[in-house]
Parts: structure tokens; sequence; C-alpha cells
């Protein structure tokens, strides 16, 4: 456990001056989320950040008249954003159209089942009647006691855990019988649905955190609840129309974008962090806010002698997330009977897991899923085509997997996946093709270990045991996105910076009221109007 008090004081301003400038390193949906609270307070904000577009992980692949999202393409839970655009004087739903999916997605089942999830939960009854008839009654029982679940964990997701001892706060401890957090989330779906394939259709959502959901802590199974309470939506343009919005809305604000400027070093007056080194110079802040990848930004932008709690040897131990193998393409012709997602699942799903995360090998029968958006949004393929975007979960770099070696092989057997959906012809329509591996998730878009997912979301490195949000192994240094408090997912991500907004402004001797308090149901009278 780490030393309670001296390590986690709140940090003390630097003296003879007011601080008016925060510099964000990474324009990734934290970031972005951080910039625009950061710059409603008042304070000048830069965002520096190395690809020559906003978004991070959640920005686009534009090319040839097609376009894709590089990462997340589910759009779950928008009132998380919707307040952050609130907050600011803003309309989410104005700023960028959203068009909520329904069937939500197709699951395909290698055993040869499918299911059309839906939202709608007669139609869901009647749903896992066709193929489980005795669990089609789990699903409302689920849905109740998981809102249960979420409106009391909701306030401790939204709050920071500076310190072991947040860990004792009565809100937790209460709802400890509810998370049973000795359970994985498949055993937590056990309880409604006794069928695997039912079971599975509410917790593969675990991958949305790069996770197995036979290792999963339970509480995620609030995931697949968010999915039928508030829906899956689709941003015109796709997610990365949600980050293009964000960052429109920051520069109306005033916040500056430096894109294509890559941070070399973060600069330091002792432990204190003063600002950012780039080929074009040293860029000088009050605050560092880091949306960059949490263990790729601290092993090359921080030296290690700086850091204590989070070593390069201590990150090196840690688990992470998986990775995914990315084909991103643009394909001649329609699909118009193809959902707009479908998720694949092997036939022994549990074996493909293990091999993903325990043998760190490929499977011959891998699981898969597809986003055919055409269906949904013409603006992403010229008239008469299609975007496909297929991602396989893999296992994150490991010296089993030569990706140089493996990478033309795993294409063909994906692509040679894609007809258990129906898709038997798509190579010979393909006119644009992008892949992306592990390999070129660390050395194209610097995620650590190419564990696109971040740190695993394990009982140890959750909560006060993950990178804080305030980072306390330094000073002046804050955190938002997946590497963080709450974790991965993009809910949780846009959370992260309502966090570390209230703890920078709070240092900084500024009002951090408007932000709304931890667990709110409603913005205080206030919102979006700082005081002072």
């Amino acid at each position: 456990m780490p030393a309670p008090a001296a390590t986690v004081a709140r940090p003390t301003v630097p003296t003879g001056r007011r601080p008016q400038k925060v510099l964000v390193i990474g324009a990734g949906p934290g970031g972005l989320a951080a910039s625009l609270l950061l710059a409603r307070a008042g304070l000048e904000v830069h965002v520096v950040e190395r690809l020559p577009r906003v978004g991070g992980r959640c920005s686009a692949i534009e090319a040839d008249g097609f376009r894709f999202d590089l990462g997340p393409t589910f759009f779950l839970y928008p009132r998380v954003l919707e307040r952050i655009f609130k907050l600011v004087g803003r309309d989410l739903f104005r700023e960028v159209p959203m068009t909520r999916l329904d069937p939500q997605y197709r699951l395909a089942f290698g055993t040869g089942q499918t299911l059309d999830c839906t939202a709608d939960v007669a139609r869901m009854e009647a749903e896992i009647a066709r193929i489980a008839p005795a669990d089609a009654a789990g699903i409302r029982r689920f849905l109740a006691e998981n809102r249960r679940k979420m409106d009391g964990f909701r306030p401790i997701l939204e709050r920071p855990f500076l310190r072991w001892r947040d860990l004792l706060s009565w809100d937790l401890l209460k709802m400890l019988p509810v998370l049973r957090p000795w359970n994985s989330v498949d055993a937590e779906l056990g309880r409604y649905f006794a069928d695997p394939r039912i079971r599975l259709a509410f917790t593969f959502q675990s991958k949305y955190l790069g996770m197995s959901p036979f290792n999963c802590p339970s509480l995620f199974s609030i995931l697949s609840f968010l999915e039928y309470e508030y829906g899956v939506w689709h941003p015109t343009g796709g997610c990365s129309a949600v980050s293009e919005g964000m960052a429109r809305v920051a520069r109306e604000l005033g916040v500056t974008f430096l894109l294509g400027e890559e941070v070399e070093e973060i600069l330091f007056d002792g432990r204190r962090a003063v600002g950012v080194r780039t080929a074009a110079g040293e860029h000088r802040a009050d605050a560092v806010v880091v949306n960059a990848d949490f263990a790729r930004a601290m092993t090359r932008l921080v030296p290690d002698r700086l850091r204590r709690r989070w070593t390069d040897d201590k990150i090196g131990k840690k688990k992470f997330s998986c990775s995914t193998f990315m084909l991103y393409l643009g394909v001649d012709g329609r699909y118009d009977d193809l959902s707009h997602h479908t998720i694949y699942t092997a036939e022994d799903y549990h074996a493909n897991l293990a091999d993903i995360e325990l043998h760190h090998r490929l499977t011959e029968d891998t699981s898969f899923y597809v986003q055919n958006a055409a269906v949904t949004d013409p603006t992403l393929a010229p008239r008469g085509m299609s975007t496909l975007y297929v991602l396989a979960p893999v296992s994150h770099q490991h010296p089993s997997i030569d990706w140089k070696h493996e990478a033309p092989r795993f294409r063909r057997q994906l692509l040679g996946q894609l007809r258990k959906i129906g898709l038997a012809d798509v190579e010979r329509r393909i006119r644009y093709e992008k892949v992306v591996t592990p390999d070129d998730w660390q050395g194209g878009y610097e995620v650590y270990r190419g564990a696109t997912f971040n740190l695993a979301h394990t009982l140890g490195q959750m909560l006060h045991l993950r990178p804080r949000n305030r980072f306390d192994d330094l000073d002046g240094v804050y955190l938002v996105g997946g590497g963080t408090h709450p974790g991965s997912g993009l809910p949780v991500i846009y959370e992260s910076a309502r966090i570390t907004a209230r703890l920078l402004l709070e240092d900084f001797g500024r009002d951090a009221g408007w932000l709304g308090l931890p667990g709110a149901k409603d913005l205080p009278l206030t919102a979006g109007v700082p005081a002072g």
C-alpha cells in the first residue's frame, strides 16, 4: 500500500501568481473533455497532439472517399458527455447528430445461432426465447438489479480515489453485497441466465475493456445494462465525429491546438512539471494534463528517477489488456442485409480468450467484430460502396507472436472468417485497405505493448490502485483517459476528465462547484457558469 498522507497532500500552487495556463498532452477523448471544462473555467488551455488530427484512438481514417473510426465504434451512455456539453453551454446532440440503433447489434455464435439484440425488452425476451426459452424471463430481473447497482456505484465512479482510505467510504462499503467483487462477469450473469450463449450476449461487453468475461470483475455487468437502458448510438460521421465536434467547441472557447507536434519530454523544475518540449521548442505551463497512453507516456516522457510508485520496472510488471488486429476495408457494393454491428464469437469462446490472455497465441476460429456503418450512415463511403471495419481481439505484444511474419496469414484467415456471417466475396471487392497490428498500435499510435484498452481492469488495478487523476508521483501532473480512474471506455474516459478538472481547479484555488457533485442526478443551477 502507498504511504497515506505525505504523497497525496494537495499540491501547492507556485507562489507569486495565479496559475493561468494548462498544457494537455494528447487530443484524445479525455484530453478534449478536459480542455472543454478547463477553458470554460477561464484557464488558458493548449492541447499538444502528435497526430495531424484530433481524437487519438477516437480519430478518423479517411482515404479514397471512405471514412473509418480508428478505434471505438460503439457510442454508449451519452449522458456523461451530454452533461459535459451542458456544463460548457452546449447541446451534444445539436453539435453531433446521432442515431439510436435498433437492433443494437447481431450476435453470431460459432455454434450457428444468431441473436438480434434490442433494447425493446419484449422483443428481446422473444429473441432469447427462440434459443433458450427458460432464460427469457431473466432479462427484466437483470435490468432491475443492475439499475440499482448503477445508481449506487455511479457516485463512486464519479469521484477520485487518491488514497487507500478512500475505500472506507460508506458509499463503497454498502455496495459490496451488490457488487459481489468475488464474482466474474460470467458468474454474475449466471444468476440470471443458464444458457452460456445468453450469458455471452450480456458479458461479451467486457471486451470493451479488453478483458475476458471469465476474469473481468462482476461490477462490469453494468456495461451491457447501459446498452439496454440508454441505447447504442451511431454519431453521424462515426465516433471520431464526436472528437471533432468537441475540438470545434473547444476552439470556440479559446483552446489552442498544436497538431502534428509530438511531445518529446515533460519539463520539470525539481519534481514539478513546468511544461513540455517538442521539436518546435518549449511550451511552458502551470500544470500538465497527460491524456497520452499512460504507460507509454511515463516510460518515454518522464525520467525514471522522478517516479516512485510507477517506475519503468513496476509498470512493466502490471497487467495489460489485450490488443486488436484491425482491417479497415473500403468495399465496392453494399451489404444492406448485414447489421450495423455484428459480433461473431468462436465456437470455443473460452479457449479463444485463453489463447489471447494466457497463451499469447493466435486461434484458427477467432472471434471478430464487423461494423457495416453504411447501412445507417451513407456519408462514410462513396455512393454504392461500403466501409467494413473488422476487429479481432488478439494478444498484446508478446515474444510468441511475430507480427511481421503472422500479419499476412492472419489477414487471410480473418477474411475467411467473414464467411461465417455471410460475407463470402469481400476480398475481390476491396478498393481500399489498411491493416493495424499490435506492433502498429505501439509503433504508430504510441500504445504501450499495443494494449489498446490500457491497463487491465483487475481488482488490483482499480480505484486507488490505478494511476491517480492527480498523479501522486509528480507535482503539477494530472491524468485523464483510460489509464487512470475510472478506467477505459468512452463514458468513463469522459468522466475522468470531469474528475481531473475538479481536482485541478481546486488545487488552483478556483471554483469547481459548477462541475457538480459526484452522484448528483442533476447539474447545479449554475451549471456552465463558473464563479469568479
